[in-house]
């Protein structure tokens, strides 16, 4: 697939440029990239079942430069995903792009006057479920660009704590049929929606054993102009086990919530969903292949 084959030269493309890039004194470089794949196979199987294969890669990597009072923290998180069923055609099961780089000049001990700016969205088309050929999503549809100030707490090495009482966050739906639905909260036939806000983001790393990591990022968003009680949420936790050189194990969980995306759901439990409005989303990834840290 067209965009199967970006990722996997975008993967390329970041393990051989990091070595060059980053060689410079200061830089603290780190990533894991993983495919892993499963496959089910029935031939005259009693009980019944479909064939099926499944696939899904990530790269994370992050490339952090400090020196004397100036810090900059760049991390990118790919990832994308296919599952065929029987005689149904390939379908999504993972897609991200994330993207953030923060800069940052020490104010006094443990704290940092800090720009930041980040990016987020899919690379591929996505629809509603095998059986629903609904669109649901499309690169930039949405995509979200966020820039913000403030100051950033850093009492140790594997934890900070940014808290930007000012901030910008710019909502792009650039595919015509959700444009034209108004999906992600853009006005029906509008392609960018703008907020003006405040931002809370947590990022900590925790070395549970030798081979075993639990990373966790939590970010926080409120709009001053439109509903500013009601918080955004993006938090991302990733525990990876590292069972030797070349195989690794990772579960991904993601949750979450955005008051702007109005979701169908059975308010009743009869099985119609009689209502919409926005609800907290999870994605569960669970995954063992093969990996490299690097």
């Amino acid at each position: 697939m067209y965009y199967m084959r970006i990722f996997i030269l975008l993967i390329l493309a970041s393990i051989l440029s990091s070595g060059n890039l980053f060689a410079q004194g200061g830089w603290d470089t780190k990533g894991d990239v993983a495919l892993n794949a499963s496959q089910t196979s029935f031939t005259n199987w009693a009980t019944g079942g479909d064939n099926s294969i499944t696939g899904n890669s990530f790269l994370n990597y992050s490339a952090n430069f400090k020196r004397y009072k100036m810090t900059w923290d760049n991390s990118i998180n790919l990832g994308i995903g296919y599952m065929k069923q029987g005689e149904a055609i390939f379908f999504k099961t993972d897609d991200r792009i994330a993207f953030s780089s923060k800069y940052g000049r020490e104010a006094f001990e443990h704290w940092y006057y800090t720009g930041l700016i980040g990016f987020r969205s899919q690379f591929a088309e996505g629809y509603k479920s095998i059986a629903d050929s609904t669109k649901v999503s499309n690169f930039m549809a949405p995509g979200y660009i966020t820039v913000s100030i403030g100051m950033d707490y850093k009492p140790v090495d594997n934890l900070t704590i940014l808290m930007s009482p000012v901030a910008g966050r710019t909502t792009f739906v650039m595919d015509t049929t959700l444009s034209n639905q108004g999906a992600y909260g853009v006005l029906p036939g509008e392609n960018i929606r703008y907020e003006f806000g405040g931002i809370v983001k947590i990022e900590y790393l925790l070395n549970i054993m030798e081979n075993v990591s639990y990373k966790t990022s939590l970010e926080l968003f409120s709009n001053y102009l439109k509903k500013p009680q009601n918080i955004n949420m993006n938090w991302d936790h990733v525990v990876s086990l590292k069972i030797n050189n070349f195989i690794s194990a990772n579960i991904h969980l993601t949750m979450i919530y955005d008051d702007d995306i109005k979701i169908s759901y059975d308010s009743t439990g009869d099985g119609i969903n009689d209502k919409k409005g926005p609800k907290l989303q999870l994605r569960n990834i669970m995954g063992i292949g093969l990996g490299y840290r690097f």
